[in-house]
């Protein structure tokens, strides 16, 4: 492009820092949800109630975000990124799959929607983890607290339920890249999902911490 790598080209350089954002999040997510699953395994209550709710917000949300990513990385490449040599089409038809195997998507929502109404440790469970992070961000202290009072309320019904599971979702990865990640691309991860904004890769604003995701991105 130009002569220049794509990491040269500012507009090709947001994209992939936002593409790099969501591998993050993704990726804490379900390295927690193992590890809670281990320790629900040898009898932590805490922990099975908890993945008894945030199993089913993290396949929900993960598995619903995999074509979008796949399809814009493969964008990325042009028209490399289309043909079958690259193995990007392969995964681009398969990412719907996961959405769909072992519980679709609408299932991983009822379910969720069904243990909130059902099981108030779950419940306070999901609410101490998606809280873990307090006093870090405005952003996420918002919407953690919106989420609180909606689950206090007991309103959340299945016209809503895709709704609720993707904020508690965002809230929880929001939550865990502070506690185990990079305070910089936590607060990116805030600034850039938690907005309010209709979320399209490649429309962050200039995050500081572009340079550090993009090198734990890149192969060694």
């Amino acid at each position: 492009m130009g002569g220049k790598s794509l990491l040269e080209q500012p507009l090709m350089k947001n994209v992939l820092t936002d593409l790099a954002l969501e591998s993050e999040a993704s990726l804490a997510l379900g390295m927690h949800l193992a590890h809670r699953l281990e320790q629900a395994a040898d009898g932590d209550s805490h922990a099975t109630h908890f993945v008894r709710i945030a199993t089913a917000v993290g396949k929900y949300w993960v598995c619903r975000r995999a074509p979008g990513f796949v399809n814009e990385a493969a964008e990325c490449l042009g028209g490399a990124g289309y043909v079958e040599e690259s193995r990007l089409p392969w995964l681009y038809r398969e990412a719907p799959l996961n959405a769909t195997w072992e519980g679709c998507s609408n299932v991983q929502c009822l379910d969720v929607l069904r243990v909130l109404h059902k099981n108030p440790e779950a419940t306070a469970a999901c609410v101490s983890e998606i809280g873990s992070a307090s006093g870090r961000n405005p952003l996420l202290d918002r919407y953690v607290d919106s989420i609180r009072k909606e689950l206090a309320a007991g309103t959340a019904d299945a016209w809503s339920a895709r709704n609720l599971t993707a904020r508690i979702a965002l809230a929880l990865q929001a939550a865990l890249l502070f506690s185990h990640g990079k305070e910089q691309i936590a607060q990116a991860f805030c600034q850039a999902r938690l907005a309010g904004l209709n979320h399209c890769y490649g429309t962050l604003g200039a995050p500081d911490a572009a340079d550090l995701l993009l090198e734990r991105a890149l192969p060694r």
